[in-house]
Parts: C-alpha cells; structure tokens; sequence
C-alpha cells in the first residue's frame, strides 16, 4: 500500500471554489489560499443539520485512528446520499514534528492538501502565536513603565508551536534596566495557550474581543485583577486574529467538504475545533461528523460538558473508536507483540472499553462503536470484540477507512445515519451553582468510579467564568496523563483564567491534589501578607510545582504550564 504522503499527492482535488458551492457560498464569498484551500465567511445556511461526535478509548502508543474513522465515516455517508460535512481541529506543529506525527488521517481517509494543513495552512496558528506574545510583550512594557493599574504578580507566559523543553522556563529581561524587569518566565506550546482556547469558544469576533479582554495577565499588590483589556491590549490582539476567526475551508479525498478550524489540546484545553466552524457546518449540512480529542473520558467529556453547553449543541450519537491491538496493549500485552493474536488479552482489555460506553451513557449517547481495522487484525479478534461490544449492549461496525475510504466505512455511515433519524437524545450536563464544586465532584467519580483527580470545596472553586457565564472546569479524568487540575484560590478566573501544573503520575490521588491546592492557597495569603518577599513556595518540586521569585516587586511563576478553560 503507498504511504500516507504518496496517496494525498496523487490525489486529483476540486477547486475549492467547487467545495465552496456544495456548502452555498460562491466563489465571490470565499477567500481563496491557492487552489484547494479558502476561508468562509461567518454567515449561516438555513439547514438544522445533526451533529455526529467521533470520540475514542484511552489513547495508547499504537494510535486509534479517531481522525482517519472521522473522515471515512464523512465520506461513506456521503456515498450513502447523504450531505455530510466534516469539523476538524487544526494540527500542532508540535505533534507533527513529535513521535504523534500529523493530523490529517492516514491512508485513503485524509484531508488535503495533507502537507498544507500539517504545516502553515492559512496561518491561524501563528496568529493565535502572535497574540499572545504581543499580550506578553505589553505586559512586561506595562511594568517597565509602571503604569497603573500596577502589576505584582505575573501569571501569563508566552507561547510557540514547537516543542522545545529549553524554554519551557526562562529568566527574561537579563542586560540591564533598558530590557525590562528581570524575571522568571516561560513559553508553553501555541495548541496549549489560553488564545487558542478563547479563539475556539468565541462565538463571533465581537465575543472574541470580548473574551480577550477579560483574559488576567496578572494581580495587583492586593490580589486585585488586571486583565488585557486593563492594559489596553485587546484590541490588538483582536485585529492578529481577524483572519483567525474564520473557518477554513478544504476537502477530503474523495470530495468531501471539511472545515478544519482551531486546533486547542485536550488535555491543556478542551479538544474541541471552533464553535464558529461547528455551527457554520451544522447550517449548511443534514450531517456533521466532528471528533473530541484523546479519549471520551478527556476530550470526549469536555465537548458535552463545556463545547455543547455554550454553543447550545445536542449531538444525535456519539462513535466511539476502538482497536483489536489497543485493547491487546491494554490487556497486558507488549507494544512489539500486538500484531500477533491475543484473543484472550483482548477480552481482558475490553473493560476499558466497557467503562467508555458506561461513561457515554451517562449522557443518554447512542452509541456505535468502530471497530477501526489494522491488517493485523484477525477474523477471531473482530468477532471476539464485536460479541464483547453487544454484551456490553452497543452495536460494533468494522471500519476499513484507511485502506478503503469511504467505502470501508459504508457500513458504519448507515448506523450512524440510521441513528441521527432519530430524535437527538438529552443529555444531562453539569450542574451550575453548587457550592464547593459538588456536581464536578459527582461526575468524576462517576466517570472513574471513585478515584476522583479533583477535589473542590474550600477556598479552590472548580469553575471558572467563560466570557461572565459560568460554566464549570471538567475534572482531570485522563488516566495516563501526567496533568492534574490544581485551581489556584485566590479568586475565581473569568475566560479561560485556571491554571495547570504538572503532577506527577503516580501517587497524585485527590486527597493529594487537595493538598496541593492547600499548600498553594497558605503559600498565596504568605505572599500577599509580605509583598515583598524573596522567593515564594509554591510546593516542593519533586511533588509537582515549581518555585516563583519576586524580582524588582513582580512576582513571577516559574511554571512548566498554561492557563486555560
């Protein structure tokens, strides 16, 4: 079979202009990026279309193929006869010059130009890069002028869509007075940084500006906010993000439009593209495939959680996408064997499966599961797992997207298809209000049956303002990941204001992380009672935090992490 790359060159696109017009709009409302790639004006179709979420089980080494399953799953239900569309995030330069690799899916289930959008594409991420380092930047001039609002404690990084650990912690402003304050500072990966999050959850570019205004920069000598719209910073950063805003437009193989817009990380943000591109999708299609990052219980979560609740979404099913050699891989079995059959490891790995239905469930989700095939895969493994996918009381489909396009996933396109006929299920959502962070509490234990990675109450509330609406911060439910929500106390954050810090795997329970949190609040009320102290623990390093110094007044974290929703 010729690779991932030899296929998307010898493809034969439509002009976008072509695309374009399938979705409405003409070739005097697109603005074009070449041939096969243009930006699409915020202006909405008539249609009510249904809205297909494309989640997975806990990723592994192996891969699931979410991305692949979601653009097969377009393209067959576009054989079907039916007016798909395809919503997809943007890739990270990180991820595509990393072990992940790209984003556009893989053998004859891609996006194209594949190369295009792996890269620069139409530039969205270095825009979402240079406004948050121009905010950086009027940051440290606003302190190096000392104007007011004054700034003592600093709690914005910058960022770049790279991976680079050199710089996750730097010392800025060395040389002189003539460089601005010296202070400890950090960068954090553009996918990560709370402007693409904004960016993503913006519903217009009026709301954008709005929401970047209300992002904290940083506090005052007693714990007052300064926001960007403080120092006057919104409105630049709200005309680098003007081309930003609006959708991109490209296609899939086999012709299928695809809006591929923002590009967020679940487990930093919420792993979801655009709610502009999302809604855009869904009036100017019946069916709309989109897909959550990392699995259900991450990415998968904050979609219903926080992506439907703001946009006003009800998604009519949910694929869940799992693999023969995943679930081997969880059943015990080494990464180098996976490709050998393992019925009996298999099975054993399925609970991982049985609790993602479980979750989904909970969300009164229809549920198909996609059995997304690898040429290793065995006759026994497949039937072994679809018997274990209707024990479990879902429906399994094999999808054969990457070696067979849309017509490998005809099969999984008439559930699905069948499934959005139906009226879209209600799903409940967390509750808003409740004191201490009770209903989030609810819900991760409910998710992971008693091993909560989140604990409110107290001074730390699990939530945060979204644009002055509350909307509550989903728990850190991603087993194998290394990043545990610690809610700094001080106060609560409006856009996307909650930090992150890195924790270690093993031993970080809830009990632990409240104990973080505890450790942060004492150490937040020592520095604001003395102002002017030295240094500033934030917790030992070798339980997940790092140290902050005050230099010149300005309080600085020298943290690894991003603030996001």
């Amino acid at each position: 079979m010729p690779t991932d790359a030899e296929i998307a060159r010898n493809a034969s696109p439509r002009h976008i202009a072509d695309i374009a017009a399938r979705l409405g709009f003409s070739a005097d409302d697109i603005e074009c990026y070449g041939k096969y790639k243009a930006k699409l004006p915020l202006v909405p179709g008539d249609k009510k279309g249904k809205l297909v979420l494309v989640t997975a089980m806990n990723p592994t080494p192996l891969g699931e193929g979410k991305t692949t399953v979601s653009i097969s799953l377009a393209d067959g239900l576009v054989r079907a006869g039916k007016n798909a569309v395809l919503a997809l995030r943007e890739p990270s330069l990180g991820p595509v010059f990393g072990i992940k690799g790209g984003a556009c899916g893989g053998g004859y289930a891609q996006v194209i130009p594949m190369e295009d959008i792996n890269l620069h594409f139409t530039g969205d991420f270095h825009a979402v890069t240079a406004a948050n380092n121009l905010l950086a930047a009027l940051v440290d001039n606003h302190i190096h002028f000392a104007r007011t609002p004054e700034i003592a404690e600093v709690v914005w990084a910058r960022c770049l869509d790279i991976n680079d650990r050199a710089l996750r912690e730097v010392e800025i402003g060395l040389g002189g007075k003539a460089n601005g304050p010296e202070r400890k500072d950090g960068f954090v990966i553009t996918a990560a940084s709370e402007i693409m999050a904004v960016l993503c959850m913006a519903d217009g570019f009026a709301d954008l500006k709005r929401r970047l205004g209300d992002i904290v920069v940083g506090y005052t000598a007693d714990g007052g906010k300064v926001t960007a719209r403080d120092i006057r910073a919104d409105e630049a950063m709200a005309i680098l993000l003007r081309d930003a805003s609006r959708p991109n437009l490209v296609q899939t193989l086999e012709g299928t439009p695809a809006l591929v817009h923002g590009g967020p990380f679940a487990n930093i943000a919420h792993g979801c593209n655009s709610i502009a591109a999302t809604r855009l999708a869904l009036s100017r299609a019946d069916i709309v495939v989109t897909e959550a990052g990392f699995g259900a219980e991450l990415g998968g979560e904050k979609f219903f959680d926080i992506k439907c609740r703001k946009a006003g979404l009800t998604p009519s099913c949910t694929v869940l996408v799992v693999t023969a050699r995943s679930l081997k891989f969880n059943g015990g079995v080494p990464k180098e064997e996976t490709a050998k059959e393992n019925v009996a490891a298999l099975e054993k790995g399925f609970e991982n499966v049985k609790r993602h239905l479980d979750n989904l469930k909970s969300f009164s989700q229809r549920v198909v599961v996609a059995i997304n095939r690898f040429a290793s895969d065995t006759d026994a493994e497949l039937e072994k797992l679809s018997a274990l996918c209707r024990e479990a009381g879902a429906e399994a489909v094999v999808s054969e997207g990457f070696a067979r396009g849309g017509e490998g996933a005809l099969a999984l396109a008439g559930v699905v298809a069948d499934m959005c006929d139906l009226p879209a299920p209600h799903f409940p959502l967390l509750r808003l209000g409740l004191r201490g962070g009770q209903d989030t509490r609810r819900r991760d234990q409910d998710l992971r049956r008693g091993r909560s990675g989140l604990r409110g109450g107290g001074e730390a509330q699990p939530r945060a303002h979204l644009g002055g609406s509350r909307l509550p911060i989903p728990p850190r439910l991603h087993r194998q990941d290394a990043i545990l929500l610690l809610l700094r106390p001080v106060c609560t954050r409006r856009a996307f204001g909650v930090h992150l810090h890195r924790a270690r795997r093993g031993g970080e329970s809830g009990r632990g992380v409240h104990r973080c949190a505890r450790r942060q609040h004492d150490a937040h009320a020592r520095t604001r009672a003395h102002p002017q102290r030295r240094t500033h623990d934030r917790g030992r390093r070798d339980g997940g935090h790092r140290r902050a110094d005050v230099k010149g007044g300005v309080l600085t974290s020298s943290r690894r992490s991003a603030k996001i929703l």
